[in-house]
């Protein structure tokens, strides 16, 4: 019994290990989730800017699979599940536009700031539930790695109607 139960924790322990040694892809194709496409700035900037081992990304917005846009206001338009998945939308295009940019997302040493704006009314004060979307996403697929400091605030609108509005700092391996 004793030898059983020595075995069972090493079995467990073993299993333990190996998903906390998933690189960040591996999580991803678990998950059954596709990065996508990297849509191109629609004004004059770009997606992402690098300085030494940091990545600015640019505020992308909140979408569904097909791409079209989440719009609308949280808390009048989307409930705040709505629009945490929304800001998860946004996670999937940031990690495309990190892979895209450093080719590998097991490079990313920590999502270091999260700025999360969330269109809404005046009234509405749940702006952390809706980024945690976002936060939560990211701690999912890099562990602490993901954990970030982070701003959650509500604007009185956003670009094109958005729902929700990500920005985010990453550092990175240097090659």
């Amino acid at each position: 019994m004793k030898y059983i139960s020595i075995f069972f924790i090493l079995i467990i322990g073993t299993t333990v290990l190996c998903a906390q040694n998933q690189s960040p892809e591996q999580k991803l194709q678990e998950l059954g989730i596709e990065l996508p496409e990297i849509a191109p700035p629609v004004a004059n900037y770009v997606n992402v800017v690098r300085s030494g081992n940091l990545l600015f990304l640019a505020g992308k917005g909140s979408q569904n699979p097909d791409g079209s846009r989440i719009t609308g206001k949280v808390g009048v338009d989307l409930t705040i599940e709505e629009g945490y998945e929304a800001a998860k939308s946004i996670a999937y295009q940031h990690l495309a536009v990190i892979k895209n940019e450093i080719g590998d997302l097991s490079k990313v040493v920590r999502v270091v700031k999260v700025l999360g704006m969330v269109n809404t009314t005046p009234e509405f004060t749940a702006h952390s539930q809706v980024i945690n979307g976002y936060s939560d996403f990211m701690v999912k697929i890099f562990g602490e790695k993901g954990k970030h400091a982070r701003s959650a605030v509500g604007m009185s609108s956003l670009p094109v109607n958005l729902a929700v509005e990500i920005e985010v700092i990453v550092e990175i391996e240097i090659p």
